[in-house]
């Protein structure tokens, strides 16, 4: 596979039930007559009373459930906007109203602040399914002494910009930068990549043994208890739509591949950042 033609982040893929399910709709009232003349007047609905946030959340969540019975809510919660609840599914931000009725999907934007406040309800999914995996599930790649940044990086060994980064190591951490890799095999768990990924969890020096996959050497064939299927499930929870993903500590998603000097200052744009609203009594949100 050709190495010359680099993006940014490889996609992965990924499906989301929701999203298919609200596809589908669009198409079907696409369809149908519209309304026309005073008829249309009335599909405005009135405005709901008012209710308590547990009554508003048991609404949203009703009303969600008749789209898509299965999906999966990560985070329910008020939104920026009034009159909406944030809902955070299969890595991605819902805005339903709070009567239940209306969706809006896609990322909400702060013209004032300049940001994308979408991500804070997102960052708090992502620190949450960070939370689970322990240090020692990571293959970690740390500089001497204390680091000036920890990130999370969802990898895979056949991705093109995950080898390239991954020739970089070293310089990574002469910035100060710990790089700590979770298991992400796009092609799946029982595809040849995933089955490498897992002997790559299951050997002794993982760290070489991820190297050595990444630089295109056979992998061993090894087989152990394992955290790459855990690992895999918190990207797509995460909303993993490509590798590499690069998570901070805040739980913010950096936009795909950064070669060193460039990771380096997104980092510290987004740590001064994090700094200045806890300094203000407000939330981490906003990315690069």
């Amino acid at each position: 596979m050709p190495r010359d033609s680099f993006q940014p982040m490889e996609p992965a893929r990924m499906k989301f039930p929701i999203f298919a399910m609200l596809c589908a709709l669009s198409l079907s009232a696409c369809a149908q007559t519209a309304p026309a003349g005073a008829g249309a007047d009335k599909a405005a609905a009135a405005p709901a009373a008012s209710k308590s946030p547990a009554e508003v959340e048991k609404r949203v969540r009703s009303a969600l459930a008749k789209l898509a019975p299965k999906a999966e809510l990560d985070r329910v919660a008020p939104a920026a906007v009034a009159g909406f609840t944030e809902v955070i599914t299969e890595g991605q931000a819902l805005y339903v109203s709070n009567d239940g009725r209306y969706l809006i999907q896609g990322a909400l934007f702060d013209i004032d602040k300049k940001e994308d406040v979408s991500q804070l309800g997102l960052s708090v999914v992502r620190r949450a399914e960070l939370a689970k995996m322990p240090a020692a599930d990571r293959i970690i790649f740390a500089p001497v002494g204390p680091a000036k940044h920890r990130v999370a990086i969802f990898t895979d060994i056949e991705c093109g910009f995950c080898r390239k980064l991954h020739e970089d190591i070293a310089e990574y951490n002469k910035r100060g930068i710990a790089i700590e890799y979770l298991a992400f095999p796009r092609a799946g768990l029982q595809s040849p990549d995933g089955i490498a990924m897992q002997s790559v969890w299951c050997s002794s020096d993982r760290r070489k043994a991820l190297t050595d996959a990444k630089a295109g050497r056979p992998v061993a064939p090894l087989a152990c208890k394992n955290p790459v299927a855990d690992q895999y499930e918190s990207g797509r929870r995460m909303g993993l739509t490509g590798t590499p993903m690069i998570i901070n500590q805040d739980g913010l998603m950096l936009p795909g591949y950064l070669p060193p000097d460039k990771m380096l200052e997104s980092l510290d744009k987004l740590a001064t950042q994090s700094k200045a609203a806890r300094a203000a009594g407000g939330s981490v949100a906003g990315a690069p």
